[in-house]
């Protein structure tokens, strides 16, 4: 309709400046034929009512309301003068509504803070339904129907609690960092040619880690008293640990399990061929071959002994770590330097480690 009405608009503004030139008199015969015309196809259209767009009417209205009523009833028109001056009252409470009505009807949008709390809150406790996630903003003074908090999640198509409040593996590893730990048998070929094995766990939170031994034979009964040493390990240094995540290899005997069961640990296998669900362990495995085991020729057990004390030693002790905000397991991060002659007079010297293998950097005293 309202491309329709820009249309006759445009047309009609250009018929008026075409009258421009014309003469009173001109003008006068031109309407007198047109009047006439009108008059031949009334005579021809048949008995019927006719219909008008609703750009038409309001074409009409616009041009013939300002008109006096004597003037509109001498003009030959396909309506009645007082149809005429409806439509012209219709357009003008068209209007008037237009104006009054707010830019958005109904209740004002919920702020997006209180949008984004909402969400914040669900995604950290999803066991939450809609009910208590309106309880705790009322306890933080927020005002707002329960309702709504129920369409801000319909919204985001997040499902009801019962159907989200399921645990994942994530949200267990982050949950249980502080008493969990992760192990892992690893495989490395000394220059003899004989494999050997390395076993070894980390600290989820700490990221402290133990070598508990390497051998060519990983028995059940190595594995057994490396669980051992473990668990009285863990009880002097009064570590509380819950649960401990390891593969499904073979090489862990039953023994392995009960041993740490009787110490109070859960041991909780990983799903087959995802070392995803043991990341932290798989990572510290792919730091300790490109820091030492492809960098370092070993020449036997006992050379490899040496070696994964060392860097047992400066894994915990100096190397960085981005999940401690560059701290190392067991060394805080000294105060910065705040003075700018300090920084000026720097005196850093290098410590080797396994002959240069491994750097360390520190202040000279």
């Amino acid at each position: 309709m309202l491309l329709r009405l820009a249309y006759l608009t445009v047309t009609n503004a250009f018929a008026a400046l075409r009258l421009l030139p014309m003469s009173d008199r001109e003008k006068d015969v031109e309407i007198l034929a047109l009047r006439h015309q009108i008059a031949v196809l009334g005579r021809q259209l048949s008995p019927g009512r006719a219909r008008f767009a609703p750009e038409d009417r309001t074409l009409l209205a616009a041009l013939l309301a300002p008109l006096p009523r004597e003037v509109l009833r001498r003009l030959r028109l396909l309506v009645q003068p007082d149809t005429v001056l409806r439509w012209h009252r219709n357009l003008i409470k068209k209007r008037h509504a237009a104006s009054s009505r707010p830019k958005r009807p109904g209740r004002p949008r919920t702020v997006h803070s209180i949008r984004a709390l909402v969400l914040r809150l669900v995604r950290e406790n999803p066991s939450w339904g809609y009910r208590r996630v309106h309880g705790e903003l009322a306890i933080l003074g927020i005002k707002i129907a329960a309702s709504t908090v129920w369409e801000i999640l319909k919204a985001e198509g997040i499902d009801p609690a019962p159907e989200r409040s399921t645990t994942t593996w994530a949200d267990f590893l982050r949950s249980q960092a502080d008493a969990l730990l992760a192990c892992d048998f690893i495989e490395t070929v000394t220059l003899t040619g004989r494999r050997q094995y390395v076993l070894a766990v980390i600290e989820h939170a700490t990221r402290r880690v133990r070598v508990l031994g390497t051998t060519s034979h990983p028995t059940a009964a190595w594995v057994a008293q490396a669980a051992k040493n473990l668990a009285m390990d863990l009880e002097d240094a009064r570590a509380e640990v819950r649960y401990i995540i390891r593969d499904r290899d073979a090489k862990f005997p039953v023994m392995f399990d009960e041993i740490l069961s009787d110490a109070g640990i859960q041991v909780v296998l990983s799903g087959v061929r995802m070392p995803r669900m043991n990341s932290i362990m798989e990572r510290w495995v792919l730091s300790l071959r490109r820091e030492l085991l492809d960098r370092t020729l070993i020449w036997g057990e006992r050379h490899l002994r040496h070696a994964l004390r060392e860097y047992e030693s400066h894994y915990n002790e100096h190397r960085t770590h981005r999940s401690l905000q560059a701290a190392a397991p067991q060394r805080a991060l000294p105060d910065p330097i705040t003075a700018p002659g300090q920084i000026v007079r720097l005196n850093i010297r290098r410590h080797d480690r396994l002959s240069g293998t491994l750097h360390e950097y520190q202040h000279a005293v």
